[in-house]
């Protein structure tokens, strides 16, 4: 059986859970640091704030407020 590799998610931001994106807190090209936040997500009315688990630029951003998104979609990129 071949042995499936996860994909590298160290430089993306990825949904957690099923839910509805209130706010993005952060620009492309702006430099994050460790727990700065990111976006807040709701999801069974209760706002999630997601926030950086390290220094990093933000290269992309996937999604605006009002979105909603599926668990494991990608939310951001860095570089």
């Amino acid at each position: 059986m071949i042995e499936k590799i996860p994909p590298d998610t160290s430089k993306i931001l990825m949904c957690p859970m099923p839910g509805l994106i209130v706010k993005i807190d952060v620009q492309v090209g702006e430099e994050v640091q460790e727990g700065q936040a990111l976006c807040t997500v709701e999801a069974m009315k209760m706002e999630n704030i997601l926030r950086a688990d390290r220094k990093a630029k933000v290269k992309k951003v996937n999604v605006k407020a009002g979105d909603s998104l599926a668990v494991d979609e990608t939310i951001m990129e860095f570089e």
